[in-house]
């Protein structure tokens, strides 16, 4: 048994059940058994395979967002260039290779990564070490300045809370343990925490599950407060939705296969579906725009992916070429990842 899963069950058994939230925050954070905190999740090696690892075409279109929405910005110098989870560097090393050219981009730009991860931060230094990256364990650490944030896939990957309607009011998903296993279960909801629910979901039907992250929120709600006082963009990329599915999103993956939430804690990748609309009210209540909610794969191809591709082709072999076609299809197709992902731009409102 893996030692989080003892440390959880021990948790359960003297304290209670505990929220889907509280579970995922120790599976993915723990200080020393979070999946987050030990592991290098990405690649073929590991769990799962990001965008950027994909194709070197994804990162370099992030790199032409950056130049163009930093030169719509006013050229500001200098300026924090933030992501949100770095991964393996991959995309802010193609992103930076994309720029290299963009007169006076990399010497206004200051590199600040945020990562909990050790082991991937120092991937990220060797791979960008020419670029001076600074790493930040969060976002109050970054010293203010005009700010273009990064955040590919992320928010998926904040904890989420899950609340289900039953015949007898709403109630919240908990961990408990029953017949030796961890298990979901239903804890009926107290009279105050029935101003969690959205009045749109008063007259929900029983079955209805509703999700949301208070971290994600919270966070969203620092993002924006930073861009409001030091101007800056902020790109979010990641699986979600616009409208509630009104069913369960949160799900366990673990050698680039679905699992069990409950297999193994700490040792598989949690994430649920992330709710734009809520991250986009919180965006428009500080007073920042938001771009309508679009799909990666209308995204990257308004942003040139295609002409890159064909670029990319003629200096290629034909295994080369085979492979290149196949990643832009991976990308931009709506069977897989052209539409499950979505892609919201933040800006500052002042008028450039």
């Amino acid at each position: 048994m893996p030692p989080l899963d003892r440390l959880i069950r021990t948790l359960i058994s003297t304290q209670g059940a505990i929220s889907l939230a509280a579970y995922m925050e120790l599976a993915l954070q723990h200080p020393d058994h979070g999946y987050y905190r030990v592991r290098n999740p990405v690649g073929r090696a590991g769990d799962f395979i990001t965008a950027p690892e994909i194709s070197q075409m994804f990162g370099e279109m992030i790199g032409v967002w950056c130049a163009e929405t930093w030169r719509i910005l006013g050229k500001p110098t200098p300026f924090a260039l933030i992501e949100l989870g770095p991964g393996r560097g991959a995309m802010m090393q193609d992103i930076l290779r994309a720029t290299a050219h963009v007169e006076g981009f990399h010497a206004a730009k200051n590199l600040c990564l945020i990562d909990s991860n050790q082991l991937l931060r120092e991937e990220q230094s060797a791979k960008l070490r020419a670029h001076a990256p600074n790493h930040f364990d969060d976002l109050a650490q970054i010293p203010p300045m005009p700010s273009l944030i990064l955040a590919n896939e992320f928010f998926d990957a904040l904890p989420t809370r899950a609340f289900a309607k039953t015949f007898r009011g709403w109630a919240e998903h908990m961990v408990t343990i029953e017949n030796d296993a961890l298990t979901l279960a239903l804890r009926p909801l107290e009279e105050a925490e029935h101003a969690l629910i959205p009045p749109t979901e008063h007259d929900a039907l029983p079955g209805t599950v509703i999700e949301f992250s208070p971290q994600a929120q919270s966070l969203m709600r620092d993002l924006s407060r930073r861009l409001a006082a030091q101007t800056g963009a902020m790109l979010i990329i990641d699986y979600g939705y616009t409208a509630p599915p009104h069913a369960p999103t949160v799900q366990a993956v673990s050698n680039h296969a679905f699992a069990n939430i409950f297999d193994r804690p700490g040792e598989v990748d949690l994430t649920a579906h992330v709710d734009f609309a809520a991250l986009r009210d919180i965006s428009l209540n500080a007073g920042l725009r938001a771009s309508p909610i679009i799909g990666q794969g209308e995204f990257l191809k308004n942003l040139g992916i295609d002409l890159r591709a064909e670029t990319l082709k003629r200096h290629a072999t034909p295994a080369q070429s085979a492979e290149i076609a196949t990643a832009l299809c991976r990308l931009t197709d709506d069977a897989q990842m052209g539409s499950l992902f979505k892609v919201m731009e933040i800006n500052f409102s002042r008028t450039p």
